[in-house]
């Protein structure tokens, strides 16, 4: 009987996607897999299978699916936190808030919220009215804000607010502490979700926690974790720490047996759509003396690209306005850095042929798209930039990649592949089609760097799809069942 953690020598009958379908058609193959990578393709029962079989019973195998956006830990403690996704209102959250359950260590923590799409404002009084004194979170989906009553303000030690909120840094910094459970109860919600996130087809993430994470995967990996290959980023606090621990981008991290790696620096250079801090190049339509903000400015980009350059280590920028991906695509072009603009939420048009000829990958999240569409109707009709471009970054030969940056949407590639294919969540028209791509690039963005495809000799990292994602619908897309999912050969989930 075949389980999960065993390692499959023979994947039997399954039909293939990518550059090796125009060798063998649609025709069931099989797929013979050796030291982690796959050694051979034949058509079915051309060569003698021998070892443990999985039979695919014809259905389509694609290369295994990354998630290039992930900050891991608040991703993982999130399943404990209050769902704040489905709240209308500031007085319909303070009231959900005032009934949860505090936490073990006395915190009520909300997660998901969407104020800017509430038709009233969050306060303090408000909340305190409906929280007491139990110290109270509600945290932004876009993870830039933070709300909480006056007795979370007097436990963190900073100064309340008239509308209870703190941004960018601050928020920032709350989220941090926040996120800093024990090693023990951290490393069982990243297990757990790690499960989860094998049943839907991953197989690596990107993790991007606001912490100096080298210690905890390899404390992670000791312990045996094995659910999917990692890139571990760091934030501008710890660039002297990666260069003096000799850290380039790429490495594998010693002690992980190969399925940790050294990821890219993280700048985050402007704010977010929902807080309205992304730096734009026309003011939101609500404030018209509001045009977001740049975090980090130009200069000093500039020279943190260089040094980290300089130490072979990519750069991963968040820049969400289009003043922002401007500004990253100038520091890019000053220092010829390597990496990827994080978001890109807003790209003047001009911009799109600089970010191809620099190389610069654009790592994205379809999903924000669909979730963005009414904020971006509310707060940015008046800005002459593309909003959330997909397509066009294709057309213009721009390297992309596919991402959920969980928790701020679900960690699921098939919600992200269904959004960049049709462009809608629900009944809705899809929003700007034109900026549909289609399912073959939609897999093809959520697979290793955005490029990687199964060949001979290639990894073993695979997902068996039960059903047919080349002919799925919207509908289908979202819940496809994943047969099976294998890591190097080995599974890591079976239905």
């Amino acid at each position: 009987m075949i389980s999960r953690g065993d390692r499959i020598d023979v994947l039997r009958a399954v039909r293939l996607s990518g550059p090796l379908a125009l060798t063998f058609g649609d025709e069931p193959v099989d797929l013979i897999l050796r030291n982690g990578r796959i050694a051979d393709v034949a058509p079915t029962g051309a060569l003698p299978a021998r070892g443990l079989v999985l039979d695919g019973e014809g259905h389509r195998v694609v290369a295994g699916l990354w998630d290039h956006h992930v900050h891991t830990v608040q991703w993982a403690l999130n399943a404990e936190r209050v769902p704040l996704g489905d709240v209308r209102s500031a007085a319909e959250a303070a009231r959900v808030m005032g009934d949860a359950e505090a936490l073990a260590d006395g915190r009520r923590v909300g997660a998901g919220m969407r104020d800017a799409l509430w038709p009233d404002t969050p306060s303090l009084a408000l909340l305190d009215e409906r929280t007491g004194t139990e110290p109270t979170y509600l945290i932004n989906a876009d993870v830039h804000s933070v709300w909480l009553n006056s007795a979370a303000f007097r436990r963190e030690g900073f100064l309340p607010t008239d509308d209870g909120m703190l941004r960018e840094e601050d928020a920032f910094e709350i989220s941090r502490r926040l996120n800093a459970a024990d090693d023990l109860t951290a490393d069982a919600a990243v297990r757990r979700a790690a499960d989860r996130a094998a049943a839907r087809g991953i197989t690596g993430a990107v993790d991007f926690d606001m912490a100096w994470n080298a210690e905890a995967w390899l404390r992670r990996a000791d312990a045996g974790f094995a659910a999917h290959r990692v890139e571990f980023a760091f934030y501008a606090a710890d660039l002297s720490r990666a260069i003096s621990h000799g850290l380039r981008t790429g490495d594998a991290l010693p002690g992980t047996g190969g399925l940790v790696h050294v990821g890219p620096l993280k700048l985050i250079t402007d704010g977010s759509l929902g807080t309205r801090t992304a730096a734009c190049s026309h003011a939101y339509d609500d404030d018209p003396a509001n045009f977001g903000v740049l975090t980090i400015e130009p200069d000093r980009l500039r020279d943190l690209l260089t040094d980290a350059t300089a130490s072979g280590i990519e750069v991963a920028v968040h820049a969400i306005g289009d003043r922002a991906v401007a500004s990253a695509l100038d520091a890019f072009t000053y220092t010829q850095a390597r990496g990827t603009i994080e978001h890109a939420q807003l790209v003047r048009h001009a911009d799109l042929a600089r970010f191809a000829r620099l190389g610069v990958v654009a790592s994205v999240q379809p999903e924000h798209a669909v979730d963005d569409r009414d904020m971006v109707g509310m707060l940015w009709q008046h800005q002459r930039a593309l909003s959330h471009p997909l397509a066009s970054l294709l057309e213009a030969g721009i390297p992309v990649r596919f991402g959920s940056d969980a928790p701020v949407a679900p960690l699921d590639p098939w919600l992200t592949i269904a959004a960049a294919a049709h462009r809608t969540t629900d009944d809705r028209e899809p929003w700007q089609p034109n900026e549909r791509v289609g399912v073959i690039s939609a897999l093809r963005a959520s697979s290793r760097h955005g490029e990687t495809d199964i060949e001979i000799g290639g990894l073993a990292d695979l997902v068996l799809c039960g059903s047919d994602p080349l002919t799925a619908d919207r509908t289908e897309l979202h819940r496809m069942p994943v047969s099976a999912t294998l890591l190097g050969g080995t599974l890591t989930h079976l239905a």
